[in-house]
């Protein structure tokens, strides 16, 4: 006879989630990468996890591989949930996250807080301890095999003697790019690739876009009416902790928009979530020395701020020092990446926000040399106005794919990839 069971997927740990608009949100834990202990779950064999539902198997010798394959599945889910909880705070490292698993039980968890601290696979296996022993490890990114700021996490999953590694995708660091998990099979692990692989590449778009070109990941961010027009505006609530745009500036290392988007406001752009690392803002202005004085920048000791205006660019670092350089011709978005590039900044936002006349020549640059990665368009209940204004993108000769669209408030959230 076929047996059947039925396992109650109560995975949530360490931090009590809250409810934001219907959805389980986890409180951000910084301090390290560890994640507290919890009941763990048991898994008979029998059950399949199959999008976070219940599910009953029928238990047969060909069921078996499907099987592990969900749990697969599962636990790597598991691992980006975990691994973002450092989101903002990990560049130009990746966010990764690892779920150490003995006998259909979680044993540990563990996240990369930021650059510099030990690995995610470091922590989860200081939680699991002794259990991590003949386990199976998850891991959403592979596992080093290298000395730099930390040792190789490959060394410690040998070392717990684990008897099994699942890694999301293989990482596109020429440093590591498959020899870590080499140096696991050789070790006598088993290591098996490729689980949600698509998940894990989204979550590290930036770095991966880095490692691969060299460059900077770039998105273009602009609201819009209803009627199709340009906005120079955010919808209600926007900023607020928890919003898409208060999220979307968490995600980036820098940020880059026109003086006339501050000079009603004289407030830079900052994200309101707990613990966020706040964006360099970069300010295109036709006249610097107004901005340079304004005393909402320079008394914001946590102001990061880089101006450009025609050939020069000048850079407030924690509201004091100013450093002035001369760009070789006029300014250009190639030239504004990689000063971006020199600090170690992997990802930047382009905010079409005030004058749009000061993006006119960047826009043209970025759409013809491919400088834009991917595009954030928020549509606004409205249907516009006399501060409605249309840019011209008639001889723009791209395309838009996997586009995907949400609800934030009362606007709706379009993003989608630039090819």
């Amino acid at each position: 006879m076929y047996t059947q069971t039925i396992l109650f997927l109560n995975h949530i740990r360490y931090n009590p989630p809250i409810i934001q608009q219907n959805k389980l949100v986890f409180s951000p834990n910084l301090k390290s990468g560890f994640c507290s202990s919890a009941p763990r779950v048991s898994d008979s064999g029998t059950i399949s996890r199959t999008g976070g539902c219940l599910a009953v198997i029928r238990r047969g010798a060909s069921q078996i591989n499907q099987e592990e394959k969900c749990n697969d599945e599962y636990y790597m889910r598991r691992c980006l949930e975990v691994a973002r909880k450092a989101i903002g705070c990990t560049s130009p490292n990746p966010m990764v996250g690892c779920v150490i698993v003995r006998d259909g039980k979680i044993v540990g968890e563990g996240f990369h807080p930021k650059a510099g601290q030990p690995h995610a696979e470091v922590f989860a296996l200081r939680d699991a301890g002794d259990l991590a022993e003949n386990s199976i490890a998850y891991v959403s990114l592979e596992p080093c095999n290298h000395y730099g700021r930390t040792p190789p996490c490959t060394e410690a999953l040998i070392k717990a003697k684990v008897k099994k590694v699942v890694v999301g995708m293989v990482d596109p660091n020429p440093i590591v790019a498959s020899a870590g998990v080499k140096r696991l099979q050789d070790a006598g692990i088993e290591v098996i690739v490729g689980a949600e692989e698509e998940l894990c590449k989204r979550l590290n778009e930036t770095y991966i876009h880095q490692m691969l070109t060299g460059k900077p990941f770039v998105t273009l961010r602009y609201s819009m009416s209803l009627g199709g027009k340009l906005l120079d505006q955010l919808g209600e609530n926007a900023t607020e902790r928890g919003q898409y745009y208060s999220k979307l500036l968490q995600e980036y290392d820098a940020v880059i928009l026109s003086s006339t988007a501050l000079a009603n406001k004289s407030a830079l752009p900052v994200s309101s979530e707990l613990g966020a690392n706040q964006p360099l803002t970069i300010v295109l202005s036709k006249s610097a020395n107004s901005l340079i004085h304004d005393p909402d920048l320079t008394s914001n000791a946590a102001s990061k701020v880089m101006i450009i205006t025609g050939k020069e660019l000048k850079e407030l670092e924690n509201g004091q020092e100013e450093v002035q350089r001369t760009l070789s011709n006029r300014m250009t978005l190639a030239e504004i990446l990689e000063h971006c590039k020199r600090k170690g900044l992997c990802s930047v936002l382009l905010d079409l926000r005030g004058d749009y006349t000061d993006f006119e020549d960047i826009l043209k640059e970025g759409f013809d040399e491919g400088l834009f990665q991917k595009v954030v368009v928020e549509v606004l209940p409205i249907w516009g106005g006399s501060a409605a204004k249309t840019l011209n993108f008639a001889n723009m000769k791209t395309g838009v794919r996997n586009l995907s669209s949400r609800i934030s408030g009362e606007s709706v959230i379009v993003e989608g990839y630039i090819c």
